[in-house]
């Protein structure tokens, strides 16, 4: 009895842990974002070209990666803290778990970063927060939306729903199995997301009430009842207001 309830307590200090560890870096996101945005850090866009420009945008995006994809990530690492420990590895592992996802999030980082500065250097963005306008910002918005609607996107949704099933069939035990896993996922988890972050450009890298519009729709369609139905909806209407965008209005 003593043992049960002795695991049952490492399994809350587990979950505790990974709660509040995720609840500093979200809001330590968000203040960095705020920051960028008010002027208060260097800003990418201010930099000549060169790596250390690319350095701070790559790094920027890193943030704004933590900041979207930690909240609908974060019910798989309190899975995982629990599973972990049924399975009687140490709390390290959820850590290695998380890395998973962060190398995932990095290379996503390095592939956004290089187009913003390829775009800044070909002086495409119209606006102080970073963004593409009129036909071009309706061309990005069409894509999204589309897809939104294609079996790619729904079966990666569907793995980013259900963490049962993906624990159950892709479990490895030890800090390399958990950091297998934690990359595997990371992989459905940006095959699932990588169209409406790219909406961005659209709406501007740096636009803090886009960004959490976008936070909010990715919450709604990996961790709300009906989601995979929402995440089709929210396509339909990237769709149409691309659509309305590309057909030569300007973007409001």
């Amino acid at each position: 009895m003593t043992a049960v309830v002795s695991a049952e307590a490492l399994v809350r200090r587990d979950r505790l842990i990974v709660v509040v560890s995720a609840a500093v870096l979200f809001v330590l996101a968000w203040l960095t974002l705020m920051g960028h945005q008010d002027g208060h850090l260097a800003s990418p866009h201010v930099q000549p070209p060169g790596l250390s420009a690319f350095a701070l945008t790559v790094s920027m995006w890193m943030v704004m990666m933590v900041a979207m994809m930690l909240p609908p990530v974060l019910p798989w690492m309190l899975f995982f803290a629990g599973a972990n420990r049924q399975h009687g590895s140490s709390s390290g592992s959820v850590v290695v778990f998380a890395s998973g996802y962060f190398v995932v999030w990095l290379v996503y980082s390095v592939a956004a970063g290089s187009l913003q500065l390829t775009l800044q250097q070909m002086a495409v963005f119209q606006e102080a927060d970073l963004r593409v306008g009129g036909v071009a910002g309706g061309v990005v918005l069409v894509g999204a939306g589309l897809f939104q609607l294609t079996p790619f996107k729904g079966a990666c949704l569907k793995h980013c729903r259900t963490p049962l099933s993906f624990f159950l069939s892709q479990w490895r035990d030890g800090p390399l199995g958990a950091f297998r896993m934690g990359f595997r996922h990371g992989l459905y988890c940006a095959g699932c997301c990588w169209a409406l972050m790219a909406v961005s450009f659209a709406l501007g890298v740096m636009n803090l009430l886009w960004m959490a519009t976008l936070t909010l729709m990715i919450c709604i369609e990996k961790l709300v009842p009906g989601g995979d139905r929402m995440s089709r909806l929210f396509g339909v209407v990237l769709l149409a207001w691309g659509l309305w965008l590309a057909g030569g209005r300007a973007l409001v």
